[in-house]
Protein backbone atom coordinates (compact mmCIF):
# COMPACT_ATOMS: atom_id res chain seq x y z
CA UNK A 1 0.00 0.00 0.00
CA UNK A 2 1.23 3.56 -0.25
CA UNK A 3 2.72 5.20 2.91
CA UNK A 4 -0.09 8.04 3.07
CA UNK A 5 -2.17 4.66 3.09
CA UNK A 6 -0.37 2.96 5.94
CA UNK A 7 0.38 6.09 7.82
CA UNK A 8 -3.53 6.67 7.70
CA UNK A 9 -4.27 3.18 9.14
CA UNK A 10 -1.95 3.98 12.20
CA UNK A 11 -2.88 6.91 12.59
CA UNK A 12 0.00 9.12 12.04
CA UNK A 13 1.18 12.17 10.07
CA UNK A 14 3.21 11.20 7.45
CA UNK A 15 5.29 14.17 6.41
CA UNK A 16 6.49 13.40 10.21
CA UNK A 17 7.07 9.77 9.53
CA UNK A 18 10.93 9.17 8.67
CA UNK A 19 12.18 9.31 4.40
CA UNK A 20 12.09 5.46 5.13
CA UNK A 21 8.79 5.14 5.57
CA UNK A 22 7.54 8.11 3.52
CA UNK A 23 9.10 6.59 0.07
CA UNK A 24 8.58 2.83 0.92
CA UNK A 25 5.21 1.14 -0.18
CA UNK A 26 4.43 -0.81 2.80
CA UNK A 27 2.99 -4.45 2.60
CA UNK A 28 0.05 -5.98 4.89
CA UNK A 29 2.51 -7.72 7.14
CA UNK A 30 5.03 -4.82 7.44
CA UNK A 31 1.74 -2.86 8.54
CA UNK A 32 0.97 -5.45 10.97
CA UNK A 33 4.51 -5.52 12.31
CA UNK A 34 4.61 -2.34 12.99
CA UNK A 35 1.16 -2.62 14.87
CA UNK A 36 2.45 -5.62 16.99
CA UNK A 37 5.36 -3.90 17.98
CA UNK A 38 6.19 -0.46 17.12
CA UNK A 39 9.43 1.02 16.68
CA UNK A 40 10.42 4.25 18.73
CA UNK A 41 9.59 6.78 16.00
CA UNK A 42 5.61 5.64 15.61
CA UNK A 43 5.14 5.57 19.55
CA UNK A 44 6.88 8.70 19.74
CA UNK A 45 4.50 10.31 16.77
CA UNK A 46 1.51 8.57 18.18
CA UNK A 47 2.05 10.04 21.61
CA UNK A 48 3.52 13.68 20.72
CA UNK A 49 2.49 14.31 17.48
CA UNK A 50 2.45 16.50 15.37
CA UNK A 51 -0.95 14.73 14.76
CA UNK A 52 -3.28 14.27 11.44
CA UNK A 53 -6.38 15.68 10.92
CA UNK A 54 -8.83 13.39 12.13
CA UNK A 55 -6.70 12.04 15.46
CA UNK A 56 -6.28 15.72 16.01
CA UNK A 57 -9.97 16.80 15.81
CA UNK A 58 -10.66 13.99 17.87
CA UNK A 59 -7.88 14.79 20.92
CA UNK A 60 -9.84 18.24 20.62
CA UNK A 61 -13.67 16.31 20.71
CA UNK A 62 -14.61 18.38 17.42
CA UNK A 63 -14.97 17.50 13.52
CA UNK A 64 -12.74 17.85 10.59
CA UNK A 65 -14.86 20.41 9.40
CA UNK A 66 -14.48 22.36 12.66
CA UNK A 67 -10.70 22.47 12.58
CA UNK A 68 -10.86 24.06 9.62
CA UNK A 69 -13.53 26.73 10.27
CA UNK A 70 -11.33 27.58 13.43
CA UNK A 71 -8.03 28.15 11.28
CA UNK A 72 -6.32 24.83 11.82
CA UNK A 73 -4.68 24.47 8.80
CA UNK A 74 -1.19 22.55 10.31
CA UNK A 75 -0.95 19.55 12.06
CA UNK A 76 -0.44 20.17 15.76
CA UNK A 77 1.78 18.47 18.64
CA UNK A 78 0.31 17.49 21.73
CA UNK A 79 1.73 20.13 23.80
CA UNK A 80 0.26 22.37 21.21
CA UNK A 81 -3.17 20.77 21.47
CA UNK A 82 -2.56 20.82 25.58
CA UNK A 83 -2.70 24.55 24.87
CA UNK A 84 -5.89 24.35 23.03
CA UNK A 85 -7.47 22.33 25.83
CA UNK A 86 -5.93 24.29 28.99
CA UNK A 87 -7.34 27.67 27.72
CA UNK A 88 -9.67 27.15 24.77
CA UNK A 89 -10.36 29.60 22.24
CA UNK A 90 -14.09 30.78 21.87
CA UNK A 91 -13.91 28.92 18.07
CA UNK A 92 -13.12 25.59 20.04
CA UNK A 93 -15.44 25.71 22.52
CA UNK A 94 -18.51 26.87 19.66
CA UNK A 95 -17.22 23.64 17.77
CA UNK A 96 -17.19 21.48 20.46
CA UNK A 97 -20.72 22.34 20.79
CA UNK A 98 -21.62 21.88 17.48
CA UNK A 99 -19.91 18.46 17.27
CA UNK A 100 -21.94 17.83 20.24
CA UNK A 101 -25.13 18.25 18.64
CA UNK A 102 -24.44 16.51 15.65
CA UNK A 103 -23.34 13.31 17.51
CA UNK A 104 -26.77 13.49 19.43
CA UNK A 105 -28.85 13.51 16.84
CA UNK A 106 -26.88 10.87 14.73
CA UNK A 107 -27.31 9.15 17.66
CA UNK A 108 -30.99 9.85 18.07
CA UNK A 109 -31.75 9.16 14.26
CA UNK A 110 -30.14 5.60 14.54
CA UNK A 111 -32.29 4.69 17.47
CA UNK A 112 -35.18 5.89 15.32
CA UNK A 113 -34.17 3.61 12.49
CA UNK A 114 -34.09 0.76 15.10
CA UNK A 115 -37.52 1.17 16.31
Amino acid sequence: MKPITAAAKLGIYLPAAPEEFQRSPITRDELDALRADPPAWLVELRKNGPFPRDVLAAKLGISRSGLARGGVTEALTADQVGELLAEPPYWLLKERETHKKQLEEQAAERAAERG
